[in-house]
């Protein structure tokens, strides 16, 4: 090559961030994330159904016709809604790799050469 045409080094080439990840992907994690903690919400509300269905119906015959479940439709969506956010959140968090920076170094003590009498 002529000494008119830069050359790179070999040894100067920057080497690409294994921990970086494409915003894309980072999306889609955090919104799983969200969706999972609708899931895990859901499961539990079919936990405490279930053991309603179990213990409480045959021995109390209550069938819920006078708690007034008309009045707390308004909120259903906002606590969905609300889970979801925090499960994304939460999950973005976490696969941005942001839970795990700036741990805090346990400090050990430094032990000297001599013995001391």
């Amino acid at each position: 090559m002529s000494s008119l045409v830069p050359r790179s080094r070999a040894g100067s080439t920057a080497k690409p961030d294994p921990t970086h990840q494409h915003w894309g992907m980072l999306l889609f994690e955090s919104l799983s994330a969200g969706v999972l903690a609708v899931g895990v919400g859901m499961v539990m509300v079919l936990i405490v159904v279930g053991v309603y269905v179990i213990i409480v119906w045959p021995l109390t015959f209550w069938d819920l016709a006078s708690f007034g479940s008309e009045n707390y439709g308004p909120w259903a969506d906002t606590v969905l809604w609300s889970i979801f956010a925090g499960g994304s959140l939460a999950g973005f968090w976490c696969f941005s790799g942001a839970a795990f920076k700036n741990k805090p170094r346990g400090r050990v003590p430094v032990r000297s050469g001599r013995i001391r009498k």
